[in-house]
């Protein structure tokens, strides 16, 4: 078993809701004597409804008549109707009683009904998160002031208190009179009943289940336990500040989690169900990576699920890491564990019980299982893996229900789908079905009644009797799967609208989608958690190159192998191929990278013969999606000098407004063509980038850099007027660029600087090698003063080369000797003093060519510095000097 993400928490819902530990059990009695839910009422004498309701938790407490007529229909031992009946009195209160309105289990969240109350206000989020941690104790005045003013508090910090406590007032007030703030002697109260705040409902549900532990009742102190533990989210408060996360009363809750989690697994143990405690104990040790009695109990948990290897790696991944972090050893608890697991002292779990559908058991066809076939290798993806691992809770109720794997094209997303699928495909007994949607593909793309059409017949539907109006398909559909367990994998997928008919209703189903679009709709509407998949690290890169070529074989070229995997840009599909081609040709690794180097590595990323095995051919599939605007802004965007771009340096780039290009580049985002980064830019993978440029043509390629240029050109010499007025050329009067910015002041302009620098030196090199030497060298001399006195010296002597080179093809002796001037400043700061001399006498030289007065001057001063340093006189500049000096005798 991998490691799994703890699907404990209801994102978007309520932990009350779904069947409970009594209906998930009452369920499991009946799948397990093989009864519809039809025929178990018609035994028990009531309706069919009735007893659905009754297993979904509508029904909170039936009637004790009922369930021993449900026991007699069911034939349920003596011990087991018991146990029926203590999961029906440790089921929660109606649900009108005390739905918790204040949530801090997690991220904060304020409720109103079912529907969250936007918290806005930084203030007023640090304000009612203390108060609800302090609940039912006030929080004090002193804490409150540290709360919120953590830097420390304003002169006027009392009546900003004031304000701050009569909002928070008003927000509450909103749906009815409690809860409320008060004002107490020593602060203010959140005056509330303890289960309208999560916390203090989880406490009251844990205070239950130790009472009945103690008893002892196991059975309902376990139920109340799942419960309690349904309403974390995460650590009290994530989102908040440290002040209010590492808050004493903070601390306190969280100790009570673990606690609770404890006593959890404890009791699963005891009742012989540690399938339901691992994702509890997994999420927990998560955030409690050296808590020792977390790591014996999870041992014990996955070893009596017969998985021991998990069990033991679990143990040796504790023991290294409080070697190397406390250097100690583990503690005879832990110890203990994993000699029980060596000895398989441990009691055996049971299976849980499924109900067989009807439909499926009167069906002579076999259960679906449409998984294709997996590369014969898989590495990487372990945090993946773990966030797919929540579609496979062991309370359905409780399961994530749809996971959308978006990424890139020939980022890995349909291998990472079909890798779990495979893995996990015991959870899911009734079967699995597979269909790719091709959303993007040279075929046409799938209609949803056309797969409604092939799923239906897969699930034992009459060919002939098949609805033709897509929304009865879909019905029909659903009420198929209602009461199965089942994995549908929906591969390739164009958009959210391609998607939702083949959603199933039933809780018990999970469903994968993969997708190049981010499916935002679904997230939004349908409640899918998006699992982004991004390229490999370089060791991920690694091992699949190993799994695919040998691992001897990458071992024996370690550096030709890493930098093989940096120019395929760690995309799986191009490390496969990279591999395939080496299998199939017998090279060297390091002569097959060198072979990859250049502008055509897009063309040798492809399998001789096989159309599909091309990295263009993935790429196509998504450019040609595109809307023409899109097509032309992604084209242009492999132009980039740098690393990034701001939106406004895309609406230059392609001559629009800013307001288009966001749009645009909005598009390319959600394509995953284009990756957004910190600080609203915008950058291209590297082998997306090789792409867009070669779809460029020559004459929009052109009139693109020139605008950019242009656009970088106007800024830099504002910010250097501002910054830097003594030492920039007065403004050439040149007509604002499209997307021009206007820096208020010197913080903008250094702000601006700091963030383009990258970019800034690369558009000068880019500039100088693409024939527009006018706009490179005037560049260079504009950024010069910002990096040399950043001490950017790296940055600075690569522009001020690059000037050079382009004041040369421009006969611009004067820049010529400016650009010098800047090489020389460069090596001096590099202590290479030989070459620093050398380049002050080339400066020069150029400079008197250029009649350049005020060049000379700063020559010949650094030349005296220099000499002077050295203590010695310079033979390759004596002759410059002596000239200088006979024009200047007084100096």
């Amino acid at each position: 078993m991998s490691e799994r993400a703890s699907a404990t928490g209801v994102p978007g819902g309520d932990p009350d809701d779904g069947p409970g530990p009594f209906g998930a059990r009452l369920r499991a009695f009946r799948g397990r004597a093989g009864l519809s839910q039809e025929t178990a009422a018609s035994r028990a004498g009531i309706s069919t409804r009735a007893l659905r309701d009754i297993e979904r938790g509508r029904v909170r407490q039936p009637q004790v008549r009922t369930l021993r007529r449900l026991a007699e229909a069911l034939e349920l031992s003596g011990g087991e109707l018991a146990e029926l009946l203590a999961a029906d009195r440790a089921a929660p209160s109606p649900r009108g009683a005390g739905r918790p309105r204040l949530l801090i289990l997690g991220p904060l969240s304020l409720q109103r009904g079912r529907a969250p109350v936007p918290l806005t206000s930084p203030m007023l989020r640090r304000l009612l998160g203390l108060l609800a941690l302090k609940h039912p104790e006030p929080a004090t005045q002193r804490e409150i002031t540290d709360v919120l003013w953590p830097s420390g508090p304003p002169s006027s910090h009392q009546s900003l208190v004031h304000t701050y406590v009569s909002q928070v007032r008003r927000l509450l007030e909103q749906d009815g009179p409690s809860p409320g703030v008060v004002r107490t002697p020593v602060g203010y109260l959140l005056e509330a009943p303890r289960h309208q705040i999560d916390l203090g409902h989880f406490d009251e549900l844990l205070d239950h289940a130790e009472r009945l532990h103690r008893a002892p009742d196991p059975v309902s102190a376990y139920a109340s336990l799942t419960q309690a533990l349904r309403w974390w989210r995460g650590p009290v408060l994530a989102d908040a500040d440290p002040v209010l996360r590492q808050h004493p009363a903070a601390v306190v809750a969280n100790e009570r989690r673990v606690k609770a989690v404890l006593l959890h697994a404890d009791t699963a143990l005891l009742l012989r169900r540690p399938e339901e405690a691992v994702p509890v104990l997994w999420d927990l040790v998560n955030a409690e990576p050296l808590h020792e009695g977390l790591h014996a109990r999870l041992i014990l948990a996955l070893a009596s699920c017969g998985e021991q290897a998990a069990a033991l790696n679990v143990f040796n991944r504790l023991r290294d890491r409080l070697d190397e972090e406390l250097g100690i050893a583990p503690s005879a608890e832990v110890r203990d564990a994993h000699l029980r697991v060596l000895r398989q002292q441990l009691p055996s779990a049971r299976r849980p019980d499924h109900p067989v559908p009807p439909r499926r058991a009167a069906s002579a066809g076999p259960f679906p299982a449409q998984l294709p076939a997996t590369a014969g290798s898989y590495v990487g993806r372990r945090r993946q893996m773990r966030e797919l691992d929540a579609l496979v809770s062991p309370d359905p109720a409780a399961r994530a229900h749809v996971v959308a794997v978006v990424g890139a094209p020939g980022v890995g997303k349909t291998a990472l789908a079909k890798h779990w699928a495979h893995a996990r495909r015991e959870h899911f007994e009734d079967g699995q079905l597979f269909v790719d949607l091709r959303g993007h593909s040279p075929l046409p793309t799938l209609r949803p009644g056309d797969v409604l059409a092939q799923f239906l017949r897969a699930l034992g539907a009459p060919s002939g009797r098949l609805p033709a109006d897509e929304d009865e398909a879909a019905a029909l559909y659903r009420t198929l799967l209602a009461d199965r367990q089942m994995l549908i994998v929906l591969d390739n997928a164009r958009d959210a609208e391609q998607v939702r008919p083949l959603i199933p209703g039933a809780r018990g189903c999970a469903v994968v989608i993969t997708s190049r679009s981010r499916l935002a709709g679904l997230v939004a509407s349908d409640g899918a958690r998006q699992l982004v998949l991004d390229v490999l690290d370089p060791d991920e890169g690694r091992r699949l190159l190993a799994a695919t070529v040998g691992e001897s074989r990458v071992a024996a070229e370690e550096e030709a192998a890493r930098r093989l995997v940096r120019v395929c840009g760690g995309l799986p599909l191009a490390i496969r191929i990279a591999g395939a081609n080496l299998l199939a040709r017998d090279a060297r690794i390091a002569d097959h990278c060198a072979a990859l180097s250049g502008d055509d590595v897009l063309s040798r990323l492809r399998v001789e013969g096989d159309r599909r095995s091309t990295v263009r051919a993935a790429f196509d599939l998504s450019y040609r999606a595109l809307p023409a605007a899109g097509r032309r802004m992604f084209r242009l965007l492999g132009l980039m000098p740098g690393p990034d771009l701001t939106v406004d340096g895309a609406a230059a780039l392609a001559d629009t407004t800013s307001a288009e290009a966001a749009g645009l580049l909005a598009v390319l985002t959600d394509a995953h063509l284009v990756r957004e980064r910190a600080g609203g830019r915008f950058g291209l993978h590297d082998l997306l980038r090789t792409y867009a440029r070669e779809l460029a043509g020559r004459e929009e390629a052109h009139a693109a850099r020139q605008r950019l240029f242009d656009w970088y050109l106007y800024h830099a010499d504002a910010a250097a007027r501002l910054l830097h007025p003594a030492e920039t050329a007065p403004a050439a009067g040149t007509p604002a660029p499209s997307a021009a910015l206007v820096f208020s002041d010197h913080g903008e302009a250094s702000e601006w600087l700091d963030g383009e620098r990258e970019n800034l030196a690369g558009a000068v090199l880019q500039a100088a090698g693409t024939g527009f030497t006018s706009v490179a060298w005037r560049l260079a001399e504009s950024l010069h003063p910002y990096l040399s006195t950043g001490l950017y010296t790296g940055d600075c002597l690569k522009v001020a080369t690059a000037g050079l080179f382009a004041a040369v093809a421009d006969d611009e002796p004067r820049a010529q000797a400016a650009a010098q001037l800047r090489r020389a400043e460069c090596h001096r700061a590099l202590a290479d003093d030989a070459q620093a001399l050398e380049l002050f006498g080339s400066a020069l030289e150029l400079a008197r060519r250029a009649d350049w007065t005020e060049g000379q001057d700063l020559a010949l001063r650094r030349i005296g510095a220099a000499r002077r340093e050295d203590g010695a006189p310079c033979p390759a500049c004596e002759h410059s000097l002596s000239g200088r000096a006979a024009e200047y005798p007084g100096r």
